[in-house]
């Protein structure tokens, strides 16, 4: 049974007739520049085919009643009466509609059903897929117009201002955005999209580590710290408006560990431009070495990755199929991302599992991913 049919049927088993809606947000994966979206500068994600879904019926009241599959608890709150909690799923929910009324935005309570299929903590953004369903299912119930750079930036603000991870726009704008056979190449300050395919004849495998980011809150929040820090040496708005001529001569009035910082954000904004690039030109191999440059900026230089990202990503840098590997997300566990000749790729998941395995004692989950449309209702 697929995920949509499954959630419309506990949707009927909890509230006793069939929904009215059924709405989808994916997940995504950065295909490269990492920790670039707070600086001001260029992402390249995906969405992918793992998302979030909820089935719903709109109330006549204020209340928000909610089934979640993957805690396997009822989720209730009150759109008049809306108060901050302790960390829990919850408060994404809360956080966007919070956010959805201070825009002005006028909401009306509904019943649903959640569930999905994306990997908590593995870096493949759930978190904002439920923030952009959250939003959908607003949009649907409430009857305001859906606009996808809005929702996401309102997404956004629910994460920042009301759970408290102060996270940029990819991961909401790529899951509000994305577009079917498709990347996205975002700039993150003008909030611009240019969509490009990948190259002919490759797929992408997420390589789930199965370690998961535990203290990764206060170390992003460090690294931003640490950025703002540097473009306040550099006297400008943000790390995208430094270029490489400036840092270099520049940086030696830095400490070592800004300076590396910095070194990583400014190098990884000048990658995904010229992955933009690789991918118009349709060139696999620029495009794997870009993604394992990448990596190497993210493991030396601004130090997010560990061993097991480290590990996945030789192995399957190595592999002869595969064009380039690189750690994605926050960092410190979780996913890693390839690119790899679609031919081969069977054989590349079998070797990379096997391997990983035997060095690291961790089994790894991989997912070969098809880019995907943006949040939506589902017919």
């Amino acid at each position: 049974m697929g995920l949509k049919a499954h959630i419309i049927d506990v949707f009927i088993e909890k509230f006793a007739e069939p929904p009215q809606h059924v709405v989808r947000a994916p997940g995504r994966v950065n295909l490269i520049g990492e920790h670039t979206d707070y600086n001001d500068g260029f992402v390249f994600p995906m969405a992918i085919d793992r998302a979030m879904w909820i089935a719903l019926r709109p109330r006549k009241d204020k209340k928000v009643v909610v089934w979640s599959i993957d805690f396997e608890e009822m989720i209730e709150f009150d759109l008049d009466n809306m108060q901050k909690g302790e960390p829990h799923p919850r408060e994404y929910m809360k956080g966007v509609a919070w956010a959805l009324q201070e825009a002005g935005h006028m909401l009306t309570g509904w019943d649903g059903v959640m569930g999905g299929d994306i990997p908590i903590g593995a870096g493949l953004s759930s978190s904002a897929a439920v923030e952009l369903a959250i939003a959908r299912s607003f949009s649907q119930t409430s009857g305001f117009k859906w606009e996808p750079a809005e929702m996401a930036l309102l997404s956004q603000k629910a994460e920042n201002q009301w759970v408290g991870m102060q996270c940029g726009i990819m991961d909401q704008l790529i899951s509000a955005s994305g577009e079917e056979d498709h990347a996205l190449f975002i700039d993150c300050r003008s909030l611009e999209t240019t969509a490009a395919p990948l190259p002919k004849g490759t797929v992408i495998v997420v390589m789930d580590t199965a370690t998961r980011h535990q203290h990764v809150d206060s170390a992003y929040n460090e690294r931003r710290q640490q950025c703002e820090s540097a473009s306040q040496f550099f006297g400008v708005p943000a790390l995208r408006d430094v270029s490489l001529d400036e840092f270099k001569a520049k940086a030696a009035g830095l400490d070592d560990v800004t300076r590396r910082r910095a070194k990583h954000i400014i190098t990884e904004n000048g990658r995904t431009q010229q992955a933009l690039t690789a991918m118009r030109q349709n060139d696999a191999e620029q495009l794997g070495l870009l993604m394992n440059q990448s990596h190497a900026s993210l493991r030396d230089d601004f130090e997010v990755t560990n061993d097991a990202l480290n590990s996945i990503s030789a192995i399957a840098q190595a592999h002869p199929n595969c064009y380039g590997a690189r750690m994605t997300g926050g960092g410190f566990g979780g996913c890693a991302v390839a690119l790899i000749d679609a031919a081969h790729v069977d054989e590349f998941v079998a070797v990379v599992s096997k391997q990983y395995q035997t060095e690291t004692e961790h089994t790894p989950q991989l997912y070969v991913c098809q880019a995907s449309a943006g949040a939506g209702i589902v017919e």
